[in-house]
């Protein structure tokens, strides 16, 4: 491959984009099509086509005008690819990260993307199974069984998918039961005691009525080892079942009826050190243990295990009826997802921390009305419709302090009486500050009703320009309730008011005072009452400035009382509207070549903060401590007017922050150009796409708060091709070059200004290369294939910071992964196939995090080490 290109340079896609990319680029040729040969191995020169539905109406990817990547059910089985996490290997402009849980999955298209670390910021990548909307990751990540396609749209898709698809679409499409019978069975073995069971039927029940039954079965030993314990963390252990019924009452009525049923059960994940701050030491001074700065070597010690339960179900029910002209659908569904986990905050042996456990549950219906018209001579194609959501979000967290937090807080201090001689005085009970079993718990619930109408055409100009006009109009409404309650007694105690007195007390002693003796104070007060003015400012501007000797202990005060609300001032409500648009024309220069340029908007609404770092706007309250003089009882320090305040809301240590992130505005300029020919296809996209008031998270030593970037872009472009040089061999290629930047981003947090920036997790390259070879042995049908996978580095956080401290210790996220399979299926439809992803045992971290409670400590992901195995499976 040659690419010639200038560099993308903050390419402003209305002024002018250079790109060159020589003739042998396009002929390296990725999966964007079906596999050039069928699964027994017969041979042809020429590339099937392929038929996607991701603009809600079938048409083949030549024809489809829009940024899109397919992969088919054929190839994810060659792959081995199990679930959506491995996707990304197929799809450049897809990236998916798995956190500290298996729930905690996100994912980015085109750089963009959210979700990860917050359970209310919803994604902006809008997931659909089987057209029904899956509001959370932990409701797609399961094994994925009977898969036709996979669908990658790039770029907001609002007009269609209404809320929460302002950055793109993964569309997933099952088979739908047949009327003929068939089926497989599948099973598989492989390394860290892998055992995967698959299968599937489907056949009539009469001429009517269809049906197919599927299930999955997955489970697999931990790769990273717990030294304490001897448990096995990062484990697989999931199933999954589904059962579907197809009604064809007539030619011109169609009912499919899905029911399905997943649960996960894993030890999942290990938090690794990456980088060792000057925490280490007290944790070790207490008897603690951690791997050092060694996340390869997949080794941990932690005292809580890392636990992921999750069950998803859900009931879908679609209908299309042919009325002539148009074809009327409509898909309804009730899911309910639920999931508990907890990992180990500290990510070591010490119990810092007793517990940390988070239950979720979400319920939700969806409904969507459509009418679209049928293919015909007239110059109109159209589809118009509506869409419904409406899901009720439960979370209950709880986070508690463990038997060696106190001890732990009196060696970083450097004092192993420090927390007592606090307590002393702060005048408070004896034993009273960082207790085990102090801590949060907090109950949350959010209710959200959202619907849209949708409409959008095509107009046919002429028999090769059609002209496509779409608008979307969508109303969100959020209701949240959260009511926390910290235990936390050390975030309660007010360190303005101790360091008031601790500086009177050393100001009196000056003058010869003992402030505890009111037989020695009383008389200096009552004889100096202008001195002792001069001594109380004095004090108070000590105590509300940084030399204020309590400040240190400011780190330690975790769980500060939290305002809890709907309360006088805040009504727990958002209410967003919005309409989104697009435009687009399309130019078919011949049969085989066709290209597009179009203009597309996103929205999606505002995203609430459903844990304990909510906190009130600044609008909403003005931060100050109390001050009283413990000698005259004056109070000295107010806090400041606000609504807070003045709805008597005030308690100490209550700071301003955010509720909630509002809602992102997104729009992308694109031009494209796709080609079908015998033996090569290929489709070319160039974009400049941005998210105005993008919904982003910042880390903040216990929890995330949300913020908007004012403004977010990525220009790129981005490339597929397949070729059939000859027939048994299909090579692929795909890239997605990416220009991103944080074009405003003033208040990232602490008066840092990022604008300017390249976000954290957006690398500037993203290639596949892969290869089929298709051939027969002895008359039987064979395969062998090859991918490469390369995703340049990229930052690990948008804190200058903390970036600088991880990169500091050597660590990238460069990818280098080489998967390959081979199989060979006999004449009687035995297919036995042999596997290995990340064939090469490529390192990289996935990504970092602050370590809890240990600053200047940072924790990584490493990726998941070598897999391999055999699979057998028996079609009939």
């Amino acid at each position: 491959m040659k690419v010639c290109c200038a560099p993308l340079a903050r390419v402003e896609f209305k002024a002018a984009v250079c790109l060159c990319v020589a003739v042998s680029a396009l002929s390296t040729g990725v999966g964007q099509t079906a596999e050039a040969q069928s699964s027994d191995g017969d041979e042809t020169s020429r590339l099937e086509t392929v038929v996607v539905s991701g603009t809600k109406r079938e048409q083949t990817l030549q024809d489809t005008p829009v940024a899109i990547s397919v992969v088919s059910g054929d190839e994810i089985e060659r792959a081995e690819i199990q679930d959506l996490n491995d996707l990304q290997t197929l799809v450049p402009s897809l990236t998916i990260r798995q956190q500290q849980s298996s729930t905690n999955t996100s994912f980015f298209i085109r750089g963009f993307g959210n979700g990860a670390n917050a359970i209310g910021l919803e994604p902006s990548v809008g997931i659909f199974i089987d057209g029904v909307y899956r509001s959370r990751a932990a409701a797609t990540i399961p094994d994925l069984p009977n898969l036709e396609r996979v669908e990658v749209l790039r770029g907001p898709q609002s007009t269609l998918f209404g809320k929460n698809a302002s950055a793109g679409v993964i569309s997933v499409v099952t088979r739908e039961p047949q009327f003929e019978t068939a089926g497989s069975i599948e099973a598989g073995i492989g390394n860290y005691n892998l055992t995967r069971v698959k299968g599937d039927v489907t056949g009539p029940i009469s001429e009517t009525l269809a049906y197919s039954l599927s299930g999955t079965y997955n489970k697999r030993d931990g790769y990273a080892e717990d030294l304490g314990t001897g448990e096995d963390y990062n484990e697989r252990d999931r199933f999954g079942i589904r059962g579907e019924l197809l009604f064809q009452p007539n030619d011109d009525l169609t009912f499919r009826l899905i029911a399905d049923l997943d649960e996960i059960d894993e030890l999942c994940c290990a938090l690794t050190n990456i980088v060792e701050g000057l925490t280490g030491a007290a944790v070790r001074a207490l008897g603690g243990n951690f791997v050092s700065e060694d996340p390869f070597a997949y080794e941990v010690f932690f005292d809580i295990a890392p636990t992921n339960e999750i069950e998803n179900s859900g009931l879908s029910l679609q209908a299309d009826y042919d009325i002539g002209q148009a074809v009327l659908t409509s898909i309804s569904a009730i899911r309910r997802s639920d999931s508990v986990f907890q990992f180990d905050p500290d990510a070591t042996s010490l119990e810092l921390f007793s517990s940390n456990l988070s239950d979720n549950r979400f319920d939700t219906f969806t409904q969507e009305v459509r009418l679209t018209s049928k293919p015909s001579d007239s110059r109109f194609d159209w589809i118009i419709g509506g869409y419904y959501f409406d899901e009720t979000v439960d979370v209950e967290n709880a986070l508690f302090f463990g038997d060696d937090y106190r001890n732990f807080l009196n060696v970083l201090v450097g004092n192993p009486m420090a927390i007592s001689g606090l307590e002393t005085f702060a005048q408070v009970p004896a034993g009273s500050l960082a207790q085990s079993g102090q801590g949060t718990m907090e109950v949350i619930t959010q209710d959200n009703v959202a619907w849209s109408l949708f409409a959008s055409v095509d107009v046919h100009l002429t028999d090769r320009l059609t002209a496509t006009f779409g608008a979307n109009y969508t109303e969100d409404e959020k209701d949240v309730s959260m009511d926390v309650l910290s235990t936390d007694a050390l975030a309660a105690i007010n360190l303005d008011q101790l360091g008031y007195n601790a500086t009177l007390a050393n100001l009196l002693a000056a003058q010869g005072v003992n402030i505890l003796d009111p037989a020695s104070v009383g008389p200096f007060v009552q004889g100096n009452p202008a001195l002792y003015g001069q001594l109380q400012q004095q004090s108070l501007a000590v105590a509300q400035s940084d030399n204020n000797p309590f400040n240190m202990i400011e780190a330690l005060q975790l769980y500060p009382p939290f305002l809890n609300f709907p309360n006088e001032v805040e009504p727990g409500k958002s209410n967003d509207s919005d309409t989104t648009y697009k435009l687009r024309l399309a130019y078919d220069a011949s049969d085989n070549l066709n290209f597009y340029a179009g203009y597309a908007t996103g929205f999606k609404a505002t995203s609430w903060n459903l844990q304990r770092q909510s906190r009130p706007s600044s609008a909403d309250f003005v931060a100050g401590n109390l001050v009283f003089d413990p000698v005259t009882q004056q109070q000295l320090a107010f806090t400041p007017s606000s609504p807070v305040t003045d709805a008597g809301l005030f308690s100490t240590n209550l700071l301003p922050g955010t509720r909630f992130a509002g809602p992102e505005q997104s729009e992308v300029y694109e031009v494209g150009v796709k080609g079908t020919f015998d033996t090569f296809t290929f489709a070319l996209a160039i974009f400049d796409q941005t998210i105005d008031n993008f919904q982003t998270t910042i880390f903040v030593e216990d929890g995330f708060v949300f913020a908007n970037a004012d403004q977010q872009s990525t220009a790129g472009v981005e490339l597929d091709a397949v070729w059939t040089p000859i027939a048994p061999l299909t090579l692929t290629f795909a890239g997605a070059f990416l220009d991103g930047e944080y074009d405003s981003f003033p208040n990232f947090g602490d008066g840092i200004n990022i604008s300017g920036q390249t976000p954290a997790g957006v690398p500037d390259t993203q290639i596949t290369l892969g290869g089929t070879f298709n051939f027969r042995v002895r008359g039987m049908g064979a395969f062998a294939r090859a991918d490469w996978q390369y995703v340049g580095d990229s930052a690990f956080f948008d804190d200058p910071l903390d970036e600088a401290a991880v990169r500091a210790a050597g660590y990238s996220r460069e990818e280098n992964l080489v998967n390959a399979s081979a199989g060979i299926t006999t004449k009687n439809d035995i297919a036995i196939a042999i596997w290995a992803r990340n064939l090469f045992d490529d390192e990289f971290l996935v990504g970092a995090s602050p370590s809890a409670a240990q600053a200047g400590s940072y924790n990584g992901i490493p990726n998941q080490p070598r897999t391999f195995g055999v699979t057998v499976r028996k079609t009939f």
